[in-house]
């Protein structure tokens, strides 16, 4: 066979077994997530593939998380603000509160609030 020949029939070949695939074409894996066609090579590989419902999860209990250390940062300074004000209230007998004492009793009514509403979300 001549040379030419043969290129033909190599081109020819490799033209038959060679996919057609694009980097933009994208497919269905069996758990019906859709991957790009790297991602679907590697689902063998041992590269873990997380679901949408997965990863909704995973951020619902983040959520939860972040919003617990609110509640417990929240309460600590609640009590703080409180027992403050409690010290105030038994050092001065007067029955007038000074304004700084207001606006703590205000910040008090204020951060109960978002404790509450903040559990009632919680849930």
């Amino acid at each position: 066979m001549s040379r030419m020949k043969c290129s033909l029939l190599f081109c020819t070949l490799m033209c038959l077994y060679v996919p057609h695939t694009t980097c933009a074409q994208t497919t269905t894996s069996p758990s019906g997530l859709h991957l790009p066609p790297l991602a679907e090579q590697s689902q063998g590989m041992g590269v873990p593939v997380k679901s949408e419902e997965q990863v909704n999860q995973e951020r619902l209990q983040k959520y939860r998380e972040l919003r617990q250390q609110e509640i417990r940062r929240d309460s600590d300074k609640l009590y703080q603000l409180t027992g403050e004000l409690k010290e105030y209230i038994d050092k001065n007998s007067s029955t007038v509160l000074s304004l700084d004492m207001l606006k703590k009793a205000d910040a008090i009514e204020k951060l109960a609030h978002s404790v509450r509403q903040k559990m009632k979300d919680f849930q």
